[in-house]
């Protein structure tokens, strides 16, 4: 009897091993039946969302080009300015030539718009005098003295490049700019605008005009749509054959709170195969 009771303990004891084993192994395809799932899951997730942000960005893309194919018409309604709807986009257009450049404007205009976006009057001095230093070719200040020597006792790393600003995020590194001034000033101005600006539909920069003598306020404001095709208020544009340059903004909205934001400036003008337009800036947010 005694072989057989060792025998029957060991055949147990095998038995309850194969059990374990099994237990183990049901345990581990839960556990990777259960990965699956949730991997399954989050990349359906983030495909559904991927989805969503290419139907978004074609539908604001759309809406930027429809605009832009509408100004390139020299024939037609006229193209409106400011708010619109283009499908499922809520799109702004903005005609560049009312705003100011900085490139080109004068020293007296670039202290009168700053003035007017509410620099103090000392500020508004200095300012001006590093803008047109940061843009003159002239290795000396307009007081006379060392370009560079200023940005360095400020504890920066470059100098006035002497050359025009490529863009209104430059103004940024002018020796005296705050990023709360230039969020006042960007709206107003641009480096694609007119270079003999006399008049504005912009009312801040209409103002500046008026302040330097070189525009009358409201007046110039109705004389900008007299000579650019826009009416008084900035409301439409009639077709043009000559160059323009327009800010079109676009923005639609999805489900879950979704949003996607272009924003394009534009050249449109006479090129060698007729009414042409070239993007200048392209960017999303």
């Amino acid at each position: 009897m005694w072989p057989f009771a060792v025998s029957l303990r060991a055949g147990r004891r095998e038995r309850g091993f194969a059990l374990l084993v099994v237990l183990w192994a049901m345990v581990l395809l839960a556990l990777l039946v259960t990965t699956i799932t949730g991997t399954g899951r989050t990349e359906a997730r983030l495909a559904a969302n991927l989805r969503e942000s290419a139907r978004l960005q074609a539908a604001v893309d759309g809406a930027i080009y429809e605009v832009v194919f509408r100004a390139l018409a020299t024939t037609g309604a006229a193209l409106p300015l400011g708010q619109m709807v283009r499908g499922p986009a809520l799109v702004w257009v903005e005609d560049l030539s009312q705003k100011l450049n900085p490139n080109t404007a004068s020293p007296q205009l670039v202290q009168a718009l700053l003035r007017r976006v509410g620099v103090s009057d000392e500020l508004a001095v200095s300012l001006t005098a590093s803008i047109i230093d940061w843009r003159d070719n002239s290795s000396s200040t307009t007081a006379g003295g060392n370009k560079t020597a200023p940005y360095v006792a400020a504890g920066k790393a470059y100098g006035p490049p002497q050359e025009p600003f490529e863009s209104v995020a430059e103004l940024a590194n002018v020796l005296g700019m705050t990023p709360d001034i230039l969020a006042r000033l960007a709206p107003h101005i641009t480096v694609y605008g007119s270079s003999t600006l006399q008049s504005s539909t912009d009312p801040v920069v209409a103002a500046a005009l008026a302040d330097t003598g070189a525009g009358t306020g409201a007046t110039a404001a109705a004389t900008a749509g007299a000579t650019t095709g826009v009416t008084t208020g900035g409301t439409s544009a009639q077709p043009s054959t000559g160059s323009r340059f327009l800010a079109i903004t676009a923005t639609v909205r999805g489900p879950g709170g979704a949003r996607f934001t272009r924003r394009a400036e534009v050249s449109i003008g006479q090129g060698d195969h007729g009414r042409e337009y070239r993007i200048l800036t392209w960017t999303a947010s």
